[in-house]
């Protein structure tokens, strides 16, 4: 789980971490409707809106992962800053490890074998990982592998 930097406020409003997960305050709105992020609380006396610091973090979960409080994959409109969540490269004739999107779907309670996963990823990624959001990785390979199942 992301930790928040030790300067973090305690409490953010809805625009603040609109902005922490570098969203639009109108498209975290929407994934909030979508139950994709958990919705505010009121703060006491004023009544807004607003995330403590446990909400914040499971926020950047959520954006980090890719996958919504409800469970289910998710697609951002912005990409994260260069290099914060995107797949590590590999050297050159390195076999693929897939281990840990293997987890993330089993995660989603996908049963599955790593053999079964290396061979989607061939199939989605002819290319390679190089550069990809795991975030994004782990959603078509979810939507893929739940379509072979039907």
């Amino acid at each position: 789980m992301p930790d928040l930097p030790s300067s973090a406020k305690s409490v953010v409003n809805v625009s603040e971490m609109a902005d922490l997960c570098q969203l639009s305050r109108s498209r975290f709105y929407d994934l909030i409707e979508a139950s994709v992020f958990p919705k505010p609380v009121l703060h006491p006396s004023s009544k807004r809106p607003m995330y403590d610091r446990d909400m914040q973090e499971k926020c950047l979960e959520i954006r980090e992962t890719g996958i919504g409080a409800n469970g289910l994959p998710v697609l951002f409109n912005r990409k994260p800053k260069k290099g914060s969540l995107l797949l590590p490269r590999r050297k050159v004739g390195e076999k693929p490890d897939h281990a840990d999107l293997l987890d993330a779907l089993k995660g989603l309670g996908l049963t599955t074998t790593a053999q079964v996963v290396n061979e989607a990823v061939a199939a989605l990624y002819p290319n390679g990982l190089a550069g990809i959001d795991q975030g994004d990785v782990v959603r078509k390979l979810f939507l893929h592998l739940q379509a072979k199942k039907k």
